[in-house]
């Protein structure tokens, strides 16, 4: 049996009571991926004990936020965590997550457990199968807990749907959390998960990330590999990645979810091994570093403010740091069209069948991407490649580029969407999210990582994004800004 989660019906009575009654466990909930496992190996800490913390931790916590939609019974859990226990005391060798529990996004496929894609079309779907990601996950060792909150499809970075309602910010319960894999970031944030996979299109690794305190990298296409099962595996456009509550977790975890498999035809040939090396070790000096400047985007001034005063951090890191940014023109277009096409493919049939349960975004998808001709597709994939090179020849004089994660700060959980920014009206539902998915079309790897708390006491994110494949380079930076700044250190009062 699963325990399924729903939104509180009287939000606002639910966090009435802002104080959290104490917990014995919580040391062991915000403890780092990297030392529970170690811990775990070395019989320091057992994974019943990992396993325990955390499920009360989830019982106390996650009627408050809704992170988590669908729980693996108990008994199960612990049996699992029981076995675990059994192979370190054999002195079998162990995978880098043995007993170690990961929440999975509730758009990826898990044997035996619920997966909806929040959607009530499936809101009993039990697959027969495991999706790639999660195959890895287990084979390294991980137990997954359960499944974390999405939209409808993942479509937008707003994690509500029709089945369990939407995830609530941590940090400000009003707001909203992103998407979307907004359920995992919360998750991690409040300690009921110590990794959480997802997956992005335009943003929803990095933006939750950033609405959250966590951190969230989109790797490089290929570098964790579709399964067999997915539609578009050509495609560089949608990807899966890890989130962890800071940089060293989420390499470990990236670790697990790459590497080569033939199922996947964009698959990159370097073992996931690649991402246990020790972060820590590169000297950043004289490293060029662009900063934008507005990349002609409306931002919330707190945003821009906070984003610009980081500045100085780099600086202190030794790196070279100039205002530059990459001619992003027709990344809007070729985005929105890879996306109105990749979306007719997925739901196009659910329109047509049952047009009153799929929502209004899947319907503007499918007659937008079925407007789309061969000749204007040949185009914007010309389009697509030009801006391509135009961002390569920008990362050869730079080797990172910065920019925010979001334009905005976390806005109401009853708003769908933002509206407009800075008096800017947004043409569409994710117009607002440019910041990220400019970066989704040019195929670069980004990572999230918390950089700021302004007035307001809501999370800012900083967008670092690497070279062509140069994932690792990314978190290398990632994590000298994280150890020079501890912002992801600050939990919220909730957990």
């Amino acid at each position: 049996m699963e325990r399924n989660f729903a939104a509180p019906r009287d939000v606002e009575s639910a966090f009435r009571d802002s104080e959290t009654r104490s917990n014995p466990h919580t040391e062991i909930c915000f403890m780092r991926a990297t030392e529970l496992a170690a811990m775990i190996r070395k019989k320091k800490l057992s994974a019943r004990e990992v396993m325990q913390a955390h499920l009360r931790q989830i019982e106390r916590v996650n009627p408050k936020v809704n992170a988590i939609v669908t729980l693996v019974d108990e008994d199960k859990l612990m049996g699992q965590a029981r076995a675990a226990d059994d192979i370190v005391a054999r002195g079998d060798s162990v995978g880098p997550l043995h007993g170690l529990p990961v929440g999975v996004k509730d758009l990826t496929e898990t044997a035996g457990i619920r997966t909806t894609y929040g959607s009530p079309l499936y809101c009993d779907n039990v697959p027969d199968h495991d999706a790639l990601v999660v195959e890895r996950m287990k084979n390294a060792g991980a137990i997954v807990l359960g499944k974390t909150n999405t939209p409808e499809f993942g479509m937008g970075s707003h994690t509500f749907n029709p089945i369990f309602g939407a995830t609530l910010n941590p940090y400000d319960t009003t707001k909203t959390c992103g998407g979307s894999t907004g359920g995992g970031a919360v998750a991690l944030a409040c300690g009921m998960a110590p990794l959480a996979s997802g997956t992005d299109i335009g943003g929803s690794l990095r933006n939750p990330a950033n609405f959250c305190n966590v951190v969230g990298i989109r790797p490089s296409p290929g570098r964790v590999p579709n399964g067999a099962s997915a539609q578009l595996g050509w495609s560089t456009l949608g990807v899966s990645g890890p989130m962890a509550r800071n940089v060293a977790d989420c390499a470990l975890f990236l670790g697990v979810l790459a590497g080569f498999d033939r199922r996947s035809p964009i698959s990159i040939e370097q073992s996931g091994s690649h991402f246990f090396k020790p972060l820590g070790e590169r000297n950043f000096k004289g490293v060029r570093v662009a900063m934008i400047k507005d990349l002609g985007l409306p931002w919330e001034p707190a945003v821009k403010n906070a984003f610009h005063a980081q500045r100085k951090i780099l600086e202190s890191l030794g790196c070279i740091v100039e205002e530059a940014e990459p001619d992003m023109r027709d990344a809007n277009e070729c985005f929105l069209a890879w996306r109105h096409w990749a979306f007719e493919l997925q739901l196009g049939e659910l329109v047509d069948a049952q047009p009153d349960k799929i929502n209004a975004y899947a319907h503007w998808h499918v007659q937008e991407g079925r407007k789309l001709t061969g000749p204007y597709s040949s185009r914007i994939e010309a389009k697509r490649t030009a801006l391509y090179q135009r961002m390569r020849e920008f990362m050869e004089k730079y080797e990172f580029l910065l920019l925010p994660v979001n334009q905005v700060l976390p806005f109401d959980v009853t708003t769908r969407y933002p509206t407009e920014i800075a008096g800017v009206k947004m043409e569409n539902y994710v117009a607002w999210m440019k910041s990220t998915y400019y970066i989704s079309i040019v195929g670069n790897p980004a990572l999230s990582v918390p950089c700021a708390f302004p007035e307001s006491g809501l999370p800012i994110g900083l967008q670092i994004v690497g070279r062509h494949n140069d994932d690792w380079g990314v978190l290398e930076l990632g994590h000298a800004f994280e150890q020079a700044t501890k912002i992801g250190e600050r939990r919220p009062a909730v957990a």
